[in-house]
């Protein structure tokens, strides 16, 4: 059984940054791909960004440039670097990984106020 959990998240002004972490139970070599999603109240839980063992990152038009994914291969551990922040970023952030099967974790609350 894998587990992902969330932490970093909080409420911060519009124009701040926040730095979310995800910290897997296992070697996040073994995770891959590993992602980050969020989901708005009333709304579809959506794709923010992910990132592949081999370097590869893919990211929501709405977040590039402003959200960086990383991995900490050391610690286990995926980031989510979000600079630039909006009103309509706020959400519940999962973090969220393939191995044998898909993991979630529980996700974190990330408010922004405008």
């Amino acid at each position: 059984q894998v587990q992902l959990v969330e932490s970093g998240g909080g409420l911060v002004q519009a124009g701040g940054s926040l730095r979310l972490s995800c910290a897997a139970s296992v070697s996040i070599v073994s995770i891959n791909p590993m992602a980050w999603y969020r989901q708005a109240p009333g709304k579809q839980r959506e794709l923010v960004a992910a990132s592949d063992t081999g370097g590869n990152t893919n990211y929501a038009r709405s977040v590039k440039g402003r959200f960086t994914i990383s991995r900490d291969y050391a610690k286990n551990t995926v980031y989510l670097q979000m600079n630039g922040l909006k009103s309509e970023d706020t959400g519940v952030y999962y973090c969220h990984g393939v191995l044998t099967a898909q993991y979630w974790g529980q996700g974190t609350q990330v408010t922004v106020s405008s």
